[in-house]
Formats: structure tokens, C-alpha cells, sequence
């Protein structure tokens, strides 16, 4: 089953979270967002806007290109 945009966003974020041992605090501080939002972006809750995905792929130091790699 192919995953949806929004789906790959989500575990993106949680995948590059892990990685750098971040809690959802540690990124909505880094990318200056609420923490809360940070989550229900993660539960696939939420579409985000092109705004937030440059605020978080800058807070990560990725191409914003990367938000979206399977």
C-alpha cells in the first residue's frame, strides 16, 4: 500500500526526531513550533503548510526534499 504525502511526512519527522535522540520539545524549540502541533503532525493528524515543513527540514539541517524520502 503506497504511502500518503502526509504519511511520509509524519515518519520522516519522527525517523530524523530518533535519530538525533530529540524529544518532541527539542524539536518544536529548534524549529519554533508548539510541541503539541509537533505531535499531531507525527500522528498524521494534521496537513501541514509548505512554512512549517521549511521550519522543520531547517531545524533537522535537511533538504526539504528529504522531508518527503521513503
Amino acid at each position: 500500500m503506497k504511502r500518503t504525502t502526509r504519511e511520509l511526512f509524519a515518519r520522516r519527522v519522527k525517523e530524523l526526531r530518533a535519530e538525533r535522540g530529540w524529544s518532541q520539545d527539542d524539536l518544536a524549540a529548534a524549529s519554533e513550533l508548539h510541541r503539541a502541533y509537533i505531535g499531531t503532525i507525527e500522528r498524521c493528524e494534521k496537513s501541514v503548510t509548505l512554512d512549517t515543513v521549511e521550519k522543520i527540514a531547517k531545524a533537522f539541517k535537511v533538504p526539504i526534499k528529504e522531508m518527503f524520502e521513503d
